[in-house]
């Protein structure tokens, strides 16, 4: 990696235009800012719930004054956004995620903001072992031809693509069928957090990307993104238990950040040892027909389009479709031993 070439291939933002970190109160004109790119792009607000994003800048060990930055044009107004999440550990994959208004293109902004969170992301440098290669990422929907470009340009590749799935339904799904000795409940906060994010971190460690982090930084982050929230609904977190064991996890959350009227499977995750006995379709059928039974007609979630363990296939099969694409980029900025997953072992 060369920091110094880096620095010296940094733009600056155009005449009049400023930038500096967020506030709270920032969070209004950043929503506005945020659907007003994705109008231009996919013909829809991108997220509806301002409480939502203020959940993410109030997360643990992140601060907004530090992990963003927002562009401001002569006229006062929010016109670039960038945010970059460094409180994974160990952090080989810092995320980055940023916005530019579309009437405010084409004028340096989005190059500015990407290379400013190059720079945040390389200040973490020092606490990420020596050995371990580091490269951020990025990611945008795939109809975002304009910031793919950019990304290319600034020396980003494909990594991999996602997908939001979506089913409609004018009637119940199929009655799940559980295998014999599994057995359906609901959370209780009381007994379950731990053994619920336990078991959350153990369905995925074959997912693409996972990186094991330390227990006490993952279930802050968890209580606080799943638990914590104001809107959270214990009775929208299904557990299928194996005796005391939980063999399946299904957290859904009566309403998605982007649609009021969508409910939203966040996580959906089996362990290892329980997969390949339609634990993963009963779940999703119990959850589709609670939603149902609520009023909810429509259910999301989001999945990785090349998943490692054939979620796609589950969730196609259980009568959901591909409703938009996501392309993910990273960039490589230390080169060392890649410790994310990357395949399936066996």
């Amino acid at each position: 990696m060369n920091t110094q070439s880096l620095k010296e291939n940094i733009v600056e933002l155009p005449e009049g235009f400023t930038a500096r970190g967020a506030r709270i109160e920032d969070v209004e004109p950043a929503l506005v800012l945020f659907n007003r790119w994705s109008r231009s792009v996919i013909g829809r607000d991108e997220i509806t719930d301002a409480q939502a994003i203020r959940n993410e800048w109030r997360s643990p060990n992140f601060n907004p004054e530090e992990d963003i930055r927002l562009v401001f044009a002569p006229n006062g107004q929010m016109v670039g956004y960038i945010e970059v999440w460094t409180t994974s550990k160990p952090l080989v994959h810092p995320w980055v995620w940023g916005r530019v208004d579309p009437e405010y293109e084409d004028l340096g902004i989005g190059t500015w903001i990407t290379q400013w969170a190059e720079q945040r992301a390389l200040r973490e440098l020092p606490t990420v072992p020596a050995e371990l290669r580091f490269a951020p990422r990025v990611g945008t929907f795939r109809e975002a031809e304009k910031p793919k470009r950019l990304f290319e340009e600034l020396g980003y590749r494909h990594v991999r693509s996602s997908y939001h799935m979506l089913i409609n339904m004018d009637s119940p799904v199929p009655e799940p069928v559980w295998p014999e000795g599994i057995t359906l409940r609901t959370f209780s906060p009381e007994i379950d957090a731990e053994a619920v994010y336990r078991a959350e971190d153990d369905s995925f460690r074959d997912h693409f990307g996972y990186v094991e982090q330390p227990f006490a930084e993952g279930f802050q982050r968890f209580w606080h993104f799943v638990l914590d929230k104001q809107d959270f609904d214990p009775t929208l977190l299904f557990l299928a238990m194996d005796g005391t064991e939980i063999a399946g996890i299904n957290i859904c959350q009566a309403h998605s950040f982007d649609d009021p009227e969508m409910g939203w499977v966040g996580t959906l995750g089996v362990r290892r040892p329980w997969r390949k006995r339609g634990i993963g379709l009963a779940l999703l059928h119990h959850s589709f027909n609670e939603f149902y039974r609520r009023g909810t007609r429509k259910v999301g979630l989001g999945v990785d389009a090349q998943n490692l363990t054939g979620a796609l296939r589950l969730y196609e099969n259980a009568g959901m479709h591909v409703h938009q694409a996501f392309d993910q980029y990273e960039k490589e900025l230390r080169p060392g031993m890649e410790i994310s997953v990357q395949s399936l072992s066996e």
